[in-house]
């Protein structure tokens, strides 16, 4: 497993495939992804996780975190999600934030994330902003 810097448009077939396939392919594309930090996981050479991070006023919001799904459950994102963390403190950051599917809540938890309680709905998916302050 290797993880690697990433250009925006690698992000978006795994986002697209795992997180919103019956939208429009265009539907995963960001307006701010030129603005963003990307990273994804390799598995022998295979990209195979992603996540979008966004940096402003000393805050970090990681987005679109995905794994396929034959690659699931394996970890994979919890080491992803262990690394842009580590960039966070590197930068000196002061807070990690995102926007959680409700029914990931639990995931987030596991890294010291919290529920701020503040839930909205997109797209007929229902979110809660978790964070962590560093």
């Amino acid at each position: 497993m290797e993880i690697k810097a990433i250009k925006a448009s690698d992000t978006w077939q795994i986002r697209h495939e795992v997180m919103w396939p019956d939208q429009p392919f265009e539907f995963v594309q960001l307006e701010e992804d030129n603005f963003g930090l990307h990273y994804g996981v390799f598995e022998n050479d295979k990209l195979v996780s992603i996540v979008s991070c966004f940096i402003s006023n000393n805050e970090m919001q990681f987005r679109k975190l995905a794994t396929l799904q034959s690659y699931q459950g394996k970890g994979i994102a919890s080491h992803l999600l262990k690394y842009i963390f580590e960039v966070a403190r590197e930068k000196k950051l002061q807070k990690i934030w995102c926007n959680a599917r409700k029914e990931k809540k639990e995931f987030y938890e596991k890294f010291g994330m919290v529920d701020t309680e503040e839930v909205f709905t997109k797209a007929g998916q229902e979110y809660t902003i978790m964070e962590i302050l560093l």
